[in-house]
């Protein structure tokens, strides 16, 4: 199929749409993971965790949290891994990857292959635990490490055994089936995971990496293909990219403004009506994960300011974009006081072009996330977009 040129517009409704940010909202949690194919965790809850602030920006004030863990640890639809929750149908594509670790050429890997190494008596014991008595707690296993974890961070100081079992759930072996509080249950994965089913050929693997990932994206860069968990390109994606584009799944583009010619579409996220929404995005969001495309797609610079200093940060500790239609038109630093039930708006700021008809719509999703929250109250702060301000203060 020859490339097609399609606007900047084009391109960023594409996007929005594979992020499943348009109107109507996805039925289910269950919808939205098999949708995006992986969903990052991450405990910073100035707001909410991640997870639950990206499920929330699709599925909306409807969304509990309570269905997320129902799907994990009693349906089994869904696993968590590396920090991500996938779906379990996916697990014959990631064990791919799983399979791999510890196997790069990087500094961690080859430490942590030594390490394992050393320790292998440790891994046998921790592994025969688990089958005796899964699921355990951390605390629930010794440590007997013949060697200790030390590169120089934060797990130095005593955690070897949860340092054993991030690396056994990494490869596979071991994985997380449930929480007690705060402290995550571990368990075999071949417990809760379809480990015997036949392995998927490498030639399907590729296909299903590349279609279901640009499906996601919308749009995307050659260079971005490959796995969601290691970022690793599947053997054989070179044919299974051509075979798409022959069928016409997959489009080559270029997009009006950029001077990249390495762009590709999914098919089925253009030439399709779009009706946009207003909504706040969590920082790890995958519309804006990646930076640099948020940039060049968006003409949006975003940067995490978690670990910057407070008086060096330029906007706050845990901003939130403003998705509006197609187009990135602010930021906002919310923060959910618990014990007085306050959403506190600690500032919120509009892109140069934004528009001034958004405010109602702004004043609208901050609402939606308050009670979602279940905040009684929203405060905002003194200094407001000067197009905004009136509407958001009649209406919060």
């Amino acid at each position: 199929m020859s490339e097609r040129t399609i606007s900047l517009r084009e391109a960023r409704r594409a996007a929005v749409a594979g992020q499943l940010l348009t109107a109507p909202r996805p039925r289910s949690v269950l919808d939205v993971v098999r949708g995006l194919g992986v969903v990052q965790m991450d405990p910073t809850s100035s707001v909410a965790r991640t997870e639950h602030l990206v499920l929330w920006s699709r599925l909306g004030r409807r969304y509990r949290p309570a269905e997320l863990e129902r799907l994990l640890w009693e349906e089994k639809s869904l696993f968590e891994i590396r920090a991500h929750i996938v779906p379990t149908s996916d697990y014959g594509i990631h064990r791919v990857t799983l399979a791999r670790f510890p196997s790069a050429h990087s500094s961690r890997h080859v430490y942590i292959r030594g390490w394992l190494a050393a320790n292998d008596a440790f891994r046998r014991y921790v592994l025969g635990e688990l089958r005796r008595r899964g699921p355990l707690r951390t605390r629930d296993l010794e440590d007997r490490t013949a060697a200790g974890w030390r590169t120089g961070g934060w797990n130095d100081n005593g955690n070897n055994t949860a340092m054993m079992l991030e690396a056994l759930w990494a490869g596979g072996h071991v994985m997380i089936v449930g929480r007690d509080g705060q402290q995550r249950l571990w368990d075999l994965a071949e417990r809760r995971l379809p480990v015997k089913e036949p392995k998927v050929p490498q030639r399907e693997v590729a296909r299903h990496v590349l279609e279901r990932q640009l499906r996601a994206k919308g749009v995307a860069r050659l260079l971005r293909f490959g796995f969601e968990l290691d970022g690793s390109r599947p053997a054989g994606w070179e044919r299974a990219l051509a075979d798409l584009v022959r069928e016409g799944v997959v489009v080559p583009v270029r997009i009006d403004g950029l001077r990249d010619d390495d762009w590709y579409a999914h098919a089925e996220r253009l030439d399709r009506p779009f009706r946009g929404r207003t909504v706040l995005l969590s920082p790890f969001d995958q519309l804006i994960h990646d930076r640099q495309r948020a940039e060049d797609l968006f003409d949006f610079r975003y940067k995490l300011e978690i670990y910057v200093p407070k008086a060096k940060r330029e906007f706050g500790y845990y901003v939130l974009p403003i998705l509006h239609g197609e187009r990135l038109i602010g930021r906002t630093d919310p923060l959910f006081e618990r014990k007085t039930k306050v959403l506190r708006v600690q500032g919120l700021w509009a892109e140069p072009d934004a528009p001034a008809a958004a405010g109602p719509r702004i004043a609208g999703t901050l609402a939606e996330l308050a009670s979602w929250l279940g905040a009684e109250r929203v405060v905002l702060p003194r200094s407001l977009p000067r197009a905004w301000s009136r509407v958001l203060r009649a209406d919060l």
